[in-house]
C-alpha cells in the first residue's frame, strides 16, 4: 500500500505523506494563507500603487519592483473575506508567477505583517474544507491551532491577467 496523498499546498498527486514541506502562514485582513515558501520572491514594505483606472477593487494598482510594474491584490477583498487597505505595518509579499497567464512572471499580494515560516507535515496539517470556498481557495485547513486557506495561485494570476486585458 503506497504511503501518497494529494498535497493541498502543491497539487501534486504522489506526494510523499511523510515529508515535510517548509510552508509561510501569510496574516491578511480577516484571514490566514498557507503557501509553499518557494513561491514568495521577496516581501517589501507596503508603498501605495499606482492606481490602474476601471480595474476592480481587488486590483489595488501596480508596484515597481526590479524593473518591473507589477499587479498588487488583495487577496482578502478578491475572495470577500475583507476590505483590505494598505498602511502603516503592512507588507507586500512578490509572487513568483507560476502559471504562464501572468503579464509579468511576479505579481504582489497585500499582506498584514511578514509571513511566518512553517513547516507542514502530514501529521500537522488537517484539510477542513473542499467544496463551498472562497474565489481563489483551493482549501481550508488547519495547521497545528493557525486555521487557513491554500489559495489557487494560477486562479489569482488568470483573473490578474482577465482583468488587465479588461481595462487595457
Amino acid at each position: 500500500m503506497s504511503n501518497t496523498l494529494q498535497s493541498p499546498l502543491t497539487g501534486d498527486a504522489g506526494v510523499d505523506a511523510d515529508a515535510d514541506i517548509r510552508g509561510v502562514l501569510i496574516q491578511l485582513a480577516g484571514a490566514r494563507l498557507l503557501l509553499p515558501n518557494a513561491t514568495i520572491a521577496e516581501v517589501l514594505s507596503y508603498a501605495e500603487p499606482e492606481p490602474v483606472e476601471n480595474a476592480p477593487a481587488w486590483l489595488l494598482g501596480r508596484i515597481r519592483w526590479r524593473g518591473w510594474q507589477l499587479p498588487l491584490v488583495s487577496f482578502s477583498r478578491l475572495a470577500g473575506i475583507a476590505d483590505e487597505q494598505g498602511g502603516l505595518g503592512s507588507k507586500v509579499l512578490v509572487f513568483k508567477a507560476l502559471g504562464g497567464t501572468s503579464p509579468t512572471p511576479f505579481f504582489a499580494m497585500l499582506t498584514q505583517g511578514f509571513p511566518r515560516l512553517v513547516t507542514v507535515s502530514r501529521a500537522g496539517l488537517l484539510v477542513e474544507e473542499t467544496e463551498n470556498l472562497p474565489a481563489a481557495v483551493t482549501a481550508k485547513v488547519m495547521l497545528n491551532q493557525d486555521d487557513a486557506y491554500v489559495p489557487d495561485l494560477e486562479a489569482i494570476e488568470q483573473l490578474i491577467a482577465d482583468a488587465l486585458a479588461e481595462v487595457a
